[in-house]
C-alpha cells in the first residue's frame, strides 16, 4: 500500500485543532500502517501544543514537529522534508484552521496514480474578497515571471508524489515564505503531470488568522525579489 503523510502547519489554533485533526485522522484508515498525520506546531503561545499532545496519547499515527520555524512557509518546508525523509510515497498538505474538508480528499486519492501533483482550486472563497484578490495577483505575477498559467497557486489542499516534491523542495531556502506557490510553479513549469480540481474553502472555523493583509503585502514585496532569483536558477 502507499504511504501517505498528511501534513499541516499550526500556530495558535486552540479553537480549531482538535476538530481539525479529529476529522482528518480517519483518512489514514485503510492506508499503509506507516502513514502519518504530522502537525508542525512551533511558536504557539496558546493551548495548541497541549491539545496535540493529549490527542496523540490515543492516536499513534499523529506526530508533532515542534522544532521548525515559527512562520507558515518554513513549517511547510520542514513538513515536506520530514515526510520525504520518513519514506512517504504521497504527501497531502492542508492547513489546520478548518477551511478545507476531509470529505473531498478521496477524489484526489483516487486520482493519485495518474498525476504527480493534484492541486485544489478555490473557485469560491470563504476567507474574503481581499484574499481572493491577492491570489489573483499572485497568479498574474507567476505568469509574468515564470510564464506559467495556473488558476490557484497557493491552495492548502494538494496531493503530491513525494519523489516529485523532493526534486524541487531543495531549490528553496529553509525559511522561504511561499513554498506552495513555488511548488505549484515548479510542477507546471517543468511539465510534471498535474491537475487542478475545485475544492471547498470555508471561512476560518475559529480563532484569528495570524497573517493579515499588511503582512501579506510585506511578504509579497519580498517575493518579487525572490521570484527574480528563483527564475534565474531555473
Amino acid at each position: 500500500m502507499d504511504i501517505l503523510y498528511i501534513v499541516m502547519p499550526a500556530y495558535n489554533e486552540e479553537d480549531n485543532i482538535v476538530d481539525v485533526i479529529s476529522s482528518w485522522y480517519p483518512i489514514l484508515e485503510g492506508k499503509d500502517p506507516a502513514s502519518r498525520l504530522v502537525i508542525a506546531d512551533s511558536g504557539s503561545v496558546d493551548r495548541t501544543h497541549d491539545l496535540l499532545e493529549q490527542f496523540k496519547l490515543d492516536h499513534p499515527q499523529l506526530e508533532i514537529l515542534s522544532n521548525t520555524g515559527k512562520q507558515h512557509g518554513p513549517k511547510v518546508i520542514a513538513l515536506y522534508d520530514y515526510a520525504i525523509k520518513q519514506g512517504a510515497d504521497f504527501i497531502f498538505q492542508t492547513d489546520s484552521d478548518g477551511q478545507t474538508l476531509p470529505e473531498e480528499f478521496d477524489t484526489f486519492w483516487q486520482m493519485r496514480n495518474g498525476y504527480k501533483g493534484i492541486f485544489g482550486h478555490r473557485v469560491v472563497r470563504g476567507d474574503g474578497k481581499s484574499r481572493a484578490f491577492v491570489e489573483k495577483v499572485v497568479c498574474f505575477l507567476i505568469k509574468c515571471y515564470f510564464h506559467v498559467k495556473v488558476p490557484d497557486a497557493n491552495a492548502p489542499f494538494r496531493l503530491m508524489h513525494a519523489k516529485t516534491v523532493a526534486k524541487y523542495l531543495y531549490k528553496l531556502d529553509k525559511d522561504y515564505n511561499l513554498p506552495n506557490i513555488m511548488m505549484t510553479t515548479y510542477f507546471v513549469h517543468y511539465g510534471e503531470e498535474y491537475a487542478f480540481r475545485e475544492v471547498t474553502f470555508r471561512p476560518r472555523q475559529g480563532g484569528t488568522n495570524s497573517i493579515n493583509i499588511k503582512k501579506i503585502v510585506k511578504i509579497g514585496w519580498k517575493a518579487l525579489g525572490d521570484f527574480r532569483r528563483l527564475k534565474k536558477a531555473m
